[in-house]
């Protein structure tokens, strides 16, 4: 239940401050100074949030905080199915309460409107289409998840991917912002778009399917192709000698 717990406030982090600071400087406003520090606000509040959760809750659940990256996990085997499904609730459940605390924060303003849904077509600031929008998310998931996977994998990297992953994530949003608003992220999507209603209800499938969809080839391609197990020294009991097996 700890695991769960930290993946709830995790990802309530992560929903509150990264569509909050969206709502609250009212999202992509076009190619002007002040659209272009937006997104770079925007950006550094999603990336910033993970960088703050992943050094409060990662020692208790690696801080997945997102459906896609715990998929990849679980693709990888450092998941159980059981867990993954926990996984899974707790962040939807911390992404719900997120968007839950921006409606209390937008009922109480008398100038605060939206809830940070992502989009395309009219909802999208670029005026992205589908297939676009699908194309993008696949794309940007499957970098996100790929970086988290690498940074990870070996102790000599995994003490800094707090700050790695918070890096990617902000990376990714200052492209996708204009375009889709930046999901990446089930949850993150799925929250604000009850709260919206609407079209962007009827679009979030998009941002359900595709962060799915390259979150598990990011999976594929770093498992077939860039994993490689550390070397470990095992000392033999009895023997002054220490014996190193070497594992690929």
């Amino acid at each position: 239940m700890k695991k769960y717990l930290a993946e709830f406030i995790g990802t309530f982090i992560l929903v509150f401050i990264g569509t909050g600071t969206a709502v609250v400087l009212g999202g992509y406003t076009g190619g002007t100074d002040a659209g272009f520090l937006g997104v770079l606000a925007i950006a550094f509040a999603f990336g910033l949030s993970i960088v703050a959760a992943a050094y409060a809750i990662g020692h208790i659940s690696g801080c997945h905080v997102n459906p896609a990256v715990s998929l990849a996990v679980w693709m990888s085997g450092n998941l159980t199915a059981k867990e993954f499904g926990g996984y899974v609730i707790a962040q939807i459940l911390g992404a719900v309460a997120g968007s839950s605390f921006l409606a209390f924060i937008i009922a109480s303003s008398t100038n605060l409107e939206g809830y940070g849904a992502n989009g395309y077509g009219e909802l999208s600031a670029a005026g992205l289409n589908l297939v676009g929008a699908l194309g993008v998310e696949v794309v940007l998931t499957f970098i996100f998840v790929l970086a988290i996977l690498g940074v990870t994998s070996s102790k000599a990297t995994s003490h800094m991917g707090g700050i790695v992953i918070g890096l990617t994530l902000t990376l990714v949003h200052i492209i996708g912002v204009p375009l889709t608003g930046t999901s990446v992220n089930p949850a993150r999507s799925l929250a604000p778009a009850f709260f919206a209603g609407g079209d962007a209800l009827a679009q979030v499938w998009v941002f359900i399917l595709a962060p799915l969809v390259g979150a598990a080839l990011a999976a594929v391609v770093f498992k077939t192709f860039f994993h490689i197990k550390e070397e470990t020294g095992i000392e033999v009991a009895g023997d002054s000698d220490v014996r190193r097996t070497r594992h690929r």
